[in-house]
């Protein structure tokens, strides 16, 4: 059977460990082309990904471990969630992760995330173009809004095209309908001669 989990668009090359030799601080400056903004955007399941930045530097922190710090800019278009009219977002994010040598591993069956979601267990590789990405996904917005496209006064969502009425919820009955189609059928029967005096 094949993996059919999709893979993150690549922006560089995971750095390996074993070659980052002097402990020396990393300058990192990510700025990907058109196209590559377009295959991260497919890959999010947005509409377009119109500026994608990040500025960082990878720096050594005690005997092995590392650490990267540094800023993360992105202008987004998704789909607004009622009108589906298309709404630009800007991203801006400080990136923080350490990447920690000796992190116990998990034991049991059940394991438990730990409360700093900064730190991570350095493996071979330190793969910053998807930590890039990974950042992104996590600071889109969950819930977008064109305008025009507001709550009403009951608390459902209204949306109206330019100069129309707009199409809301409304309030909710859900047995109205049975109820005159019941009636609308009692009308419609013959007296029953049982119930006639």
């Amino acid at each position: 059977m094949t993996d059919q989990t999709p893979t993150p668009p690549s922006l560089m090359p995971p750095l390996r460990v074993a070659q980052l030799g002097g402990r020396k601080s990393r300058s990192i400056d990510l700025a990907p082309d058109a196209e590559t903004r377009a295959e991260i955007a497919a890959f999010l399941g947005i509409e377009g990904l119109k500026k994608f930045r990040l500025s960082a530097t990878l720096r050594p922190l005690a005997a092995q471990d590392w650490e990267l710090t540094g800023a993360l800019g992105a202008t987004v278009v998704q789909s607004c969630a009622v009108t589906l009219a298309p709404v630009t977002t800007r991203i801006d994010e400080e990136i923080q992760r350490q990447f920690i040598a000796d992190l116990p591993e998990p034991d049991g069956l059940e394991i438990e995330m730990p409360a700093d979601d900064t730190i991570e267990p350095l493996g071979q590789v330190i793969d910053i173009s998807a930590l890039a990405i990974e950042a992104l996904a996590l600071a889109l917005p969950a819930f977008v809004r064109a305008p025009g496209a507001e709550m009403s006064e009951s608390g459902a969502l209204a949306a109206a095209p330019s100069g129309q009425e707009p199409i809301t919820e409304g309030p909710r009955k859900p047995f109205a309908a049975l109820a005159a189609l019941k009636a609308q059928i009692a009308s419609d029967l013959p007296p029953d001669p049982a119930q006639e005096d």
